[in-house]
């Protein structure tokens, strides 16, 4: 009865709210630890995205302060929300990743067939004696594990690892401009610091609305990859105010986060492959029209997004040479004069930060057939 009674918040509100808490109305000057930890992680599947997540966001951002981090292991990658590799601050990979341990589990039943007669305990006692005596790729888990339980399926006995250690990627892996191969170690050991308690469920819940608000009880779980968090939002509803969308889904939010007026200007921004303001909701369409749900990826192959007044408006992609960067725009619809220039203005900005190339070349094109 309450929500029916709540006010309501357009698709617009609530793209306003969100850019705004993902600081993607206006870049912000704060440090690139702060933020990382602001926004709950960066998505991170590929090694490139979590620097141009930030580029879109931070005022005076340079690509090596989040290498400098990684090197200092103040930040680390690690696989957490949504099973999903994410880069988080030490303190939150230590402590969200034992809070999203029922998403591993499921993840680690696909591979239950493969694993008859493995005693789990056993397996993640010797996986966490080699992983901490040097960093291991998963070919040599695998390779080192069968050789305990040679009937096994390789790949869930490394799958089995990963699943049951909260294992990060250590460096050179994921620094800009030189990475490596994946190797793995715990999370303790590579911080030098003991395991920790879960996160609190009901202190990650405010933090998600601090970053992602106002949200439905199944847009948080979506975020997190967990079920069953209606009781905690239920728990924390007499700190918190409630909404509900145009189609009548109550949204919990906090009650001094910003709600901007949804006709505040939202300037162009490029966002990588992979961004959580894309995926951080199970009702995509306050940043996705609907329009063109599913137009930012075809299968498993994933494209840069361009945000217009807040919304997907085209796709990208860029391809460098030693002398140009070149930033091709697909648009998905009809793109205005004004709207092309900014834009372009947004391209040669991250460019200037992001590539070494001295020449720029902004162009709009088609790339991707979706077969229309």
């Amino acid at each position: 009865m309450a929500a029916r009674h709540a006010p309501v918040l357009s698709s617009r509100a609530l793209n306003r709210a969100t850019m705004d808490r993902q600081l993607l109305l206006l870049r912000t000057a704060v440090p690139v630890k702060e933020a990382v930890g602001r926004l709950v992680g960066l998505q991170a599947q590929n090694t490139r995205p979590p620097y141009f997540q930030l580029c879109s966001r931070l005022e005076g951002f340079a690509p090596a302060a989040l290498s400098e981090l990684m090197e200092s292991r103040e930040v680390v990658r690690i696989v957490s929300l949504r099973s999903t590799l994410h880069t988080h601050t030490a303190e939150d990979a230590l402590t969200l990743r034992p809070l999203v341990q029922p998403a591993r589990d499921r993840e680690l039943n696909i591979f239950r067939s493969g694993l008859t007669g493995v005693d789990l305990d056993r397996l993640s006692s010797l996986a966490r004696e080699l992983v901490e005596e040097r960093p291991r790729t998963m070919k040599e888990l695998r390779e080192e594990l069968l050789l305990h339980w040679p009937d096994a399926d390789p790949r869930a006995l490394a799958v089995a690892a990963r699943c049951r250690l909260p294992l990060v990627q250590v460096t050179p892996r994921g620094l800009w401009g030189r990475s490596g191969q994946v190797a793995l170690t715990t999370a303790e050991h590579w911080l030098g610091t003991p395991s920790q308690p879960a996160a609190s469920p009901d202190g990650t819940v405010l933090r998600y609305l601090g970053a992602f608000g106002p949200a439905s009880v199944k847009d948080m779980q979506t975020w997190a990859g967990l079920t069953r968090m209606r009781e905690v939002f239920e728990r924390l509803r007499p700190r918190l105010v409630t909404f509900r969308d145009e189609n009548g889904v109550e949204l919990f939010d906090l009650p001094d986060a910003p709600r901007p007026d949804p006709d505040t200007p939202a300037p162009p921004r490029f966002l990588p492959e992979f961004d959580n303001v894309l995926l951080g909701h199970a009702d995509r369409t306050r940043v996705i029209p609907p329009a063109y749900k599913g137009r930012n990826g075809m299968g498993n192959q994933a494209y840069g997004t361009v945000l217009a007044d807040g919304f997907l408006a085209a796709i990208w992609r860029l391809d460098e040479t030693p002398d140009t960067a070149t930033v091709t725009v697909q648009a998905l619809g009809t793109l205005d004069r004004a709207t092309r220039e900014d834009i372009t203005q947004e391209a040669v900005e991250m460019l200037t930060v992001m590539s070494p190339a001295p020449a720029h070349d902004i162009r709009f094109a088609t790339f991707v057939d979706f077969g229309d």
